[in-house]
């Protein structure tokens, strides 16, 4: 296995690094807002499965393909288009993306029936990579010293866009209807086009490859580095079952005993809210040299997360402490492995965000589908007794991959 300091296919064929002290407070809030305005359009839909369906007679299983098409799409994205960023000037890229972002959302408003709806929403999902550009393009800007604090800020960013989606989502479906959200994310897409267009510092590319082996020098990096497999199989395994857990909590709360509306399903997403603010702490953790041992009780979390939701389907009170008590851990998760990740090569953060960003969003496709499955065979049990079991096999391999050496805490 390659050390951290032993040369990788990444960064033997990057100039120096690029790293710097243009990452001003306001520019890292304009991050993260962006960044969240844009992850926001892969969930605008997860709260409305019952809406949509009923609008254009599909069934709830049918609809509920909406989120894992999204995901699939933005897989793909990260795959295919997230790379580019280190080769690409991202003061246009950028922008452009965010533009083609807007095109897919009008697609998804004026789709006549579900499978118009799906093949829109897997567009939506490969062009919205606006906030998987913007995330490496901190860590770039940002000092060595204050990196952590930095990604931390605007990862959460990101994750607070996912969190009020759900919210936004439902209060403007009940007041205008499904369609309306898109195409009100149709035009935040493009004023936040303009305002990055002039906002983004010019970065010169860092490095110059063809496109075929832009691509292949991402796989060099996870075959060869054992610490970004683990990190990556980390990644995944967290973001599929916080997908699953929150696919099966909008069945639950549409169903009996609840059966709350649209808006009131989507006030749940405000309660993950302290969560995101918590987990953006962990970036800090990272500058402290502390990011192993936090993973590791990241994932007790999860795990105690999905017990206590196995006892508490019937119960407000219980859902709302799962809810809050998942999201700090997910996050905070999410955000130490991705930190660690950009410690690996400084040259090469948009291909290793390109490698963590497929890895969760597959994974949250997965999620989002077993949700559906789970969910038709055993309900809420099925669902938290998987996502527990789940949890654990990530502690395992957490405690089994930290015993050697991986990546360093900090990259100072």
């Amino acid at each position: 296995m390659a050390t951290p300091d032993t040369p990788t296919p990444l960064t033997a064929s990057a100039p120096a690094a690029a790293d710097g002290n243009t990452m001003s407070r306001g520019l890292t809030l304009l991050f993260a807002i962006a960044g969240g305005t844009a992850v926001a359009n892969l969930y605008w839909a997860q709260p409305l499965l019952d809406f949509i369906g009923r609008d254009l007679h599909a069934s709830i299983a049918s609809a509920g393909w909406l989120v894992t098409a999204t995901q699939i799409g933005y897989a793909a994205g990260a795959l295919l288009l997230v790379p580019l960023g280190d080769v690409l000037d991202r003061r246009r890229f950028i922008p452009g993306m965010m533009l083609c972002t807007a095109l897919a959302l009008i697609a998804c408003a004026l789709a006549p029936s579900i499978g118009v709806l799906l093949a829109a929403a897997t567009l939506l999902g490969l062009t919205t990579v606006s906030g998987q550009l913007l995330t490496p393009l901190a860590g770039d800007l940002a000092d060595d010293t204050d990196r952590g604090r930095v990604v931390g800020t605007v990862v959460s960013g990101l994750l607070i866009g996912i969190l009020t989606s759900r919210t936004i989502s439902g209060l403007i479906a009940d007041a205008a209807g499904w369609r309306a959200i898109y195409f009100a994310a149709a035009a935040v897409s493009v004023a936040f086009a303009l305002l990055l267009r002039r906002a983004i510092p010019p970065l010169a590319p860092k490095v110059h490859l063809p496109y075929p082996q832009l691509l292949t020098s991402v796989w060099q990096v996870i075959r060869q580095e054992r610490a970004v497999r683990w990190t990556l199989f980390l990644g995944g395994t967290a973001f599929g079952v916080f997908t699953m857990f929150w696919t099966a909590l909008t069945f639950l709360l549409s169903a009996q005993p609840f059966s709350y509306s649209v808006s009131a399903i989507g006030l749940f997403g405000l309660i993950g809210l302290a969560g995101a603010l918590a987990a953006r702490h962990a970036g800090r953790l990272h500058d402290r040299g502390r990011s192993m041992p936090a993973t590791g009780w990241g994932w007790a979390a999860i795990a105690a997360s999905f017990a206590v939701a196995t006892f508490a389907g019937r119960s407000v009170a219980g859902i709302i402490a799962v809810v809050v008590l998942l999201d700090i851990a997910v996050q905070g998760v999410n955000i130490l492995n991705q930190t660690r990740l950009f410690a690996v090569a400084p040259q090469a953060r948009s291909r290793l965000n390109t490698a963590f960003v497929t890895c969760n969003f597959l994974g949250g496709a997965v999620g989002s589908a077993a949700a559906s499955a789970l969910w038709a065979v055993g309900g809420w049990k099925a669902v938290t007794l998987t996502g527990a079991g789940l949890a654990c096999v990530g502690l395992l391999v957490w405690a089994l991959g930290s015993r050697g050496p991986l990546l360093p805490e900090q990259n100072h």
